[in-house]
């Protein structure tokens, strides 16, 4: 005599259940309301439409502003772009005397120097910038250095492809591998976190120049000449006005 009244209740907790869904009540919410068991619910309602993701206010703000934001961030992207495009044009062709004190400054900042206390008179390159290596390399056939004076090796973790590396490397200088001396390898600690790994680490490659020593003097003098023709050049903008006012 009880059955018919318990269908009824449960055909209402499934017209409810299929009701709350349509709205884009979740599962929890739909078990909360109605009484029921989750897998009675799931199998009410499975051939609805899954509801739009409900989202909190804060994430709703979230939503709200990148919506905002992506317009005027992809704008910015497209000014650095081209304003770096723009510069690279301005550059153009380089001539010999415009390499070679690029070159100066190039070395000068990241390679080798001559210290009073300790004796270096000679060019030692090193770096893991491909575009830098190529660069010095450039100057190197510009400076006439042969290339069996230029020494070359690979410092690399053991973790890398260090096969890998030297590939890449011989490729950029245009030097086989067979003629690269011994790689250097670090040892691996597990302990410290690096953030150059990947396909993209190729280690730091060293670029020694032999029989260098009057070749690293002209550098030095070459650098201290752009330093001094530097600070000419700032004395005689700081005179500029005095120079440009006339005379009564």
């Amino acid at each position: 005599m009880k059955i018919v009244p318990m269908v009824a209740a449960r055909t209402d907790a499934r017209d409810r259940a299929r009701e709350l869904r349509l709205k884009g009540w979740t599962y929890d919410q739909i078990v909360e309301e109605v009484g029921c068991a989750k897998s009675s619910v799931s199998l009410w309602v499975r051939d609805l439409p899954r509801p739009a993701p409900n989202f909190t206010s804060a994430e709703r703000a979230r939503k709200a502003a990148r919506t905002r934001w992506d317009p005027v961030l992809a704008e910015r992207e497209e000014h650095r772009k081209r304003v770096k495009e723009e510069a690279r044009a301005e550059v153009g062709q380089l001539s010999d005397r415009e390499l070679f004190l690029v070159g100066v400054g190039l070395y000068w900042a990241e390679g080798t120097k001559d210290k009073a206390y300790a004796r270096r008179e000679r060019l030692v390159f090193v770096n893991s910038d491909p575009d830098m290596i190529g660069l010095f390399m450039r100057w190197l056939d510009l400076l006439d250095v042969p290339r069996a004076d230029r020494r070359l090796s690979l410092m690399i973790h053991e973790s890398a492809d260090v096969e890998g590396a030297e590939a890449f490397w011989a490729e950029i200088t245009g030097i086989p591998r067979s003629d690269f001396l011994k790689t250097t390898l670090k040892r691996h600690n597990p302990l410290t976190v690096r953030k150059n790994t990947g396909e993209a680490y190729r280690g730091c490659l060293v670029v020694k120049v032999a029989k260098s020593a009057d070749l690293y003097r002209r550098v030095e003098g070459a650098w201290y000449g752009i330093v001094g023709g530097a600070q000419w050049r700032a004395d005689r903008m700081s005179d500029w006005p005095a120079m440009q006012s006339p005379v009564v």
